[in-house]
């Protein structure tokens, strides 16, 4: 039972989180970010404070999960009394309640993965607006066509990919699912704007193997460099140190900033290769070098199996979407939660936090309070920090270092235009345009989405130093100004030169968290305060381990995992 009470005059309010818990840039598509993390559990109480018998390991919350838990066995009499069995805590029983805070993607898949335990807890999911999923927000234009304000593709790559296929098939959403195949332009074409002119990325054993602009080399040479360079000693670097060191100063300036730029709207000179491409960075640890080090790998991940999975598998797919958009995957979200008994509360943004007696946690909202034994947090870190009591300060302090950065995103419909290429899109690095991250060709990519009678649809990516600098001089960052930026690059980069027949302007304030030089050890500072003080708080979303889509579904599975103690089928 959520019990909820007036909320005391001291409550601070910090203002609204609703864009939190799911941020991703529009090139999630890409590059995928893996995951990396450690596991620990909490122990929570079922009815009565009593000891574990591995207090010393199974006490400490950690940022997110990764590795499988104790294992859990749930037994049901014929008077449906539940009990958890766990080998090395106690567990949660179904009179608990856990709070996630935060309703974009990672907070909802969270809130579903502690739903579908076998003896779930009392959930109650909190979002400060009055919408749910964060920054995965679609729009329909007056002819119909599909407009993404924020991640327009997912990668089906991997075990996190596959995960998130599997949610897609558990929700029932299969038959809307808009997939890029592998031999599909959108799939096989990436380009580079360099110089004035747009660049293919090079593919292939072919392309290695001749000059490719705009680089001046084959990239043969900066692989073969890349063999023969040593391990790097510090514990983490730049993300333009590394490529600098490893692979020259061509593919630095030119291939990471751009990625950087695409991915995480940030600087490669000040991200973290270890945070922010930790596949890259474990591979030089592991192998000496980064190619024979994805070359061999870490050994296959066990994946889940659905038939959506290996239709993706069998078709090489790149990237999909969901035929409505993908606010599609919030919505199917919401509507099954509501089916599970999930208290959803909207326009609530929460004000404090405060630990009460026997280690339960108050949540002050805006007119009222809840009583939690658990919270999951899938608010911005930043955000988090300043919601923490007093007694959690040097909590507060490493969580308020991890910043973010804002993104502004235009999107453009031509009638009767046509691209110059076909791909999935191009990335400026920052030496070409301070300000134009990239261009998304969403048409290219997904047809199905652009209306009747049909238009050619794209998306300007605008950010970077040229951003920053506007709203650090307090310059009024209106609509009309990121229009006419977005319409100039669509005229110089793809010759769009008419006027669009429609455009839809949106700024994402702090929108993508930067894992700058050091990410790691903000983490393991938040991850060694919450183990020692054993406080029932879970961190999850896309300030800690990753930006994608893929990851803050992932992570909030992981919390959740967590929080139960046990890796359930679900």
């Amino acid at each position: 039972m959520v019990r909820r009470v007036p909320r005391e005059q001291s409550g601070r309010r910090v203002g609204e989180t609703e864009k939190a818990g799911g941020g991703s840039s529009g090139f999630e598509a890409l590059a995928g970010l893996p995951r990396c993390g450690k596991q620990s559990t909490s122990e929570l109480r079922p009815t009565a404070r009593r000891p574990s018998p591995a207090r010393a390991d199974s006490e400490g919350v950690v940022l997110i999960c990764t590795q499988r838990s104790a294992g859990g066995y749930c037994l049901r009499t014929s008077t449906s009394f539940c009990l958890i069995f766990f080998s090395s805590f106690v567990g949660f029983s179904m009179g608990r309640t856990v709070v996630v805070l935060g309703g974009g993607i990672s907070g909802l898949a969270a809130s579903y993965h502690l739903s579908r335990a076998p003896c779930p807890p009392k959930v109650v999911l909190v979002e400060g607006s009055e919408r749910l999923g964060g920054w995965i927000r679609s729009v329909r234009g007056p002819n119909g066509a599909i407009f993404e304000l924020g991640p327009r593709g997912i990668r089906p790559a991997g075990a996190l990919g596959a995960r998130t296929l599997l949610l897609v098939s558990e929700l029932g959403l299969d038959s809307e699912v808009l997939p890029v195949r592998g031999d599909h332009p959108a799939a096989q074409n990436r380009f580079l704007y360099v110089g004035g002119a747009l660049h293919a990325l090079p593919t292939g054993l072919r392309g290695l193997l001749r000059p490719s602009p705009p680089f001046s080399k084959p990239l043969f040479w900066a692989g073969l460099r890349e063999l023969t360079k040593p391990r790097g000693k510090e514990p983490d670097e730049t993300v333009h140190s590394f490529a600098q060191r490893r692979l020259g100063p061509e593919v630095a300036s030119l291939a990471m900033d751009s990625l950087c730029r695409g991915v995480f709207a940030g600087n490669s000179r000040e991200l973290s290769i270890r945070s922010c491409f930790p596949s890259l960075f474990q591979a030089e640890q592991t192998h000496r070098s980064v190619l024979l080090g994805l070359l061999l790998g870490a050994g296959r991940t066990p994946q889940p199996d659905s038939a959506l999975i290996r239709q993706a598998l069998a078709e090489r797919w790149s990237q999909w979407s969901l035929r409505g958009g993908l606010e599609m995957l919030p919505q199917a979200l919401e509507t099954h939660l509501t089916s599970r008994g999930v208290s959803v509360l909207r326009g609530q943004p929460v004000c404090g936090l405060s630990l009460q007696a026997e280690g339960r946690w108050k949540v002050s909202l805006r007119d009222s309070s809840l009583e939690a034994d658990h919270i999951i947090s899938a608010i911005p870190a930043s955000v988090l920090s300043e919601l923490l009591p007093a007694e959690a300060a040097p909590l507060a302090r490493a969580l308020s270092a991890i910043t973010a950065v804002s993104v502004a995103v235009v999107n453009l419909q031509y009638r009767g235009a046509h691209l110059p290429v076909q791909g999935f899109g191009h990335l400026v690095p920052s030496s070409e345009d301070p300000g134009v991250l990239g261009i998304v060709y969403d048409s290219v990519a997904f047809p199905e989405q652009d209306g009747s009678p049909p238009g050619l649809r794209v998306t300007v990516m605008l950010g970077g130093s040229w951003l920053q600098t506007l709203e650090a001089s307090g310059c009024v960052l209106s609509q009309e100004l990121f229009q006419q930026r977005a319409q100039e690059a669509a005229a110089t980069q793809l010759g769009l030169k008419e006027l669009p027949s429609h455009c839809l302007v949106h700024l994402h304030k702090n929108s993508i968290p930067q894992y700058t030089l050091g990410h790691w050890q903000k983490l393991e500072a938040a991850r060694q305060f919450l183990a020692a003080h054993r406080l029932p708080l879970t961190l999850a979303g896309a300030s800690y381990e990753g930006v994608a889509v893929n990851d803050c579904i992932e992570s909030g599975r992981q919390a959740a995992v967590s929080v139960l103690g046990t890796e359930h089928n679900s």
